[in-house]
């Protein structure tokens, strides 16, 4: 009963945000950190908060974790744009919904998604 979440590059890979493919995959979760061997790629499990896991497997919580890998300063129109056009209107729509988890500056972020 373990949720896992991708976390940053990773998930700025998975939104097409980020060309860069990570080396070292990385996952939050609930359960306890460590890594796993899987051939020649290493995934790390990643222990977080509840509040960091609340929007696990939802699309709104991939959006949150690559903004926070991105960082604010680098965060312009061009990323807005993708995220546009990459979100359907219920991804938009479930991201207003789960914004009380993110830092408040992807809230306003997610505000000019909406625009």
């Amino acid at each position: 009963n373990l949720k896992i979440q991708p976390s940053g590059a990773y998930a700025a890979n998975l939104l097409g945000l980020s060309e860069q493919v990570p080396a070292k995959v990385v996952f939050l979760t609930d359960g306890s950190t460590r890594i796993v061997q899987v051939g020649n790629r290493q995934i790390k499990f990643k222990k977080t908060t509840p509040k960091n896991m609340a929007t696990a497997g939802r699309v709104s919580g991939l959006v949150i974790q690559a903004l926070r890998y991105m960082k604010q300063r680098n965060i312009d129109e061009k990323i807005i744009n993708s995220l546009k056009r990459r979100l359907s209107a219920e991804d938009k729509k479930q991201l207003i919904s789960d914004i009380r988890y993110a830092p408040a500056w992807i809230e306003k972020v997610v505000r000019r998604l909406q625009e």
